[in-house]
């Protein structure tokens, strides 16, 4: 049994005093999170730095909202004073996360985000110091990436103690948003990593393909060197040697296995216009019709030296409806106070069981 100490910023033991700020609100799964939570009973204050686009999505939502942008440390502080966690939802993570992380060692709030990729998870690993002496948790990754796949990592260690590899693989079915493009789509030819003998190894986009069945026929799935689970499948099972595969669209595929050919073309100027010129034209992300039909699929293989394996399944709602819900379900654990400080993941807090207490989520065996 897990125990957690309160960390509480008021001297009501009523939830609704523990107050709660989602930034991002306007993004569209900012916005999927403020509705799923409303929908659970939980309120957020939204936040962003358009007032015009914020208000009429708390309009909407019955919801309160913030103003502030990002480039003044002390505007971000003034909004965080009674903010017992903030949620991060304002890509690129790379940019968004310091200046509110910054204030988050400040005001002493917990600090979550929907980041899924490595470097990212990388910044505020390195703030782990900062974050235990300040009393607050850092908890990257609190939607699709990359709350399965790190149950999912944890459960296998669970099995199988000695293991000594690890290999999640994953597949969604649905549509894109903008966001998700804008972040994928422009690096595709960047150089990644994978995990070997504990280490963080250089590996480039799609250096090894294999076959898989999630149960609906084969499919092949190519090395994901950006997936964060480089860093928190590690963090939380400390299995020396972990890859992480992806089912990507066949033309998303190509352009990975060709990118180390097509580099040049990657880094021109007017492919990054053309390619964002395009990503414009994209709906801002799936329908709701559009994300009933989608579908999360995980599947996790550990093995120890002398061969012997052992292997989990998953399956779950749409990435970006699996996102809202896990989100909420982690915010409704940090406002009861289960929450342990410095950087951590969803896995090492709150257990590879955590995943199935999602609605739609099918796992592990």
């Amino acid at each position: 049994m897990r125990v957690f100490p309160l960390v509480s910023k008021s001297s009501s033991p009523c939830l609704n005093y523990l107050r709660r700020l989602l930034y991002g609100a306007t993004g569209y799964a900012g916005k999927l999170i403020a509705e799923s939570a409303k929908n659970n009973g939980l309120e957020l204050i939204l936040a962003g730095r358009n007032q015009s686009s914020l208000a009429a999505v708390a309009n909407e939502l019955s919801l309160d909202f913030r103003v502030f942008g990002l480039d003044n440390s002390q505007a971000i502080a003034r909004s965080l004073e009674d903010i017992i966690a903030i949620i991060n939802c304002s890509g690129p993570f790379s940019k968004t996360s310091k200046p509110l992380v910054d204030a988050c060692l400040q005001t002493k709030t917990h600090y979550l985000d929907i980041a899924g990729e490595v470097p990212e998870f990388q910044a505020l690993q390195a703030r782990d110091t900062e974050a235990k002496s300040a009393g607050i948790m850092l908890l990257p990754g609190v939607g699709f990436g990359v709350v399965p796949t790190d149950c999912v990592a944890a459960y296998l260690k669970q099995k199988l103690a000695i293991a000594t590899r690890l290999i999640l693989i994953y597949e969604t079915v649905g549509g894109v948003s903008q966001g998700t493009a804008n972040t994928v789509l422009p690096t595709l030819h960047h150089i990644g990593v994978v995990r070997e003998a504990g280490k963080l190894i250089s590996s480039r986009p799609a250096s090894k393909r294999r076959k898989v069945d999630f149960g609906y026929g084969p499919v092949t799935a190519v090395t994901n060197p950006w997936r964060a689970d480089i860093i928190t499948a590690f963090q939380t099972t400390g299995i020396p040697n972990i890859e992480v595969y992806t089912v990507f669209p066949n033309p998303v595929g190509f352009l990975m296995e060709s990118s180390q050919y097509l580099g040049w073309l990657f880094n021109s100027s007017l492919f990054q216009s053309a390619l964002a010129s395009l990503i414009k034209t994209l709906p801002t992300g799936p329908t709701a019709a559009e994300r009933a039909k989608g579908q999360v699929r995980v599947i996790g293989i550990a093995e120890d030296e002398t061969g012997q394996q052992v292997s989990a399944k998953l399956l779950g709602p749409e990435a970006y409806d699996f996102t809202a819900l896990a989100a909420v379900a982690v915010v409704k654990r940090v406002i009861k106070g289960e929450v342990k400080v410095g950087f951590q993941t969803p896995a090492s807090v709150y257990g590879a069981d955590f995943v199935l207490e999602i609605p739609g989520v099918i796992g592990f065996d």
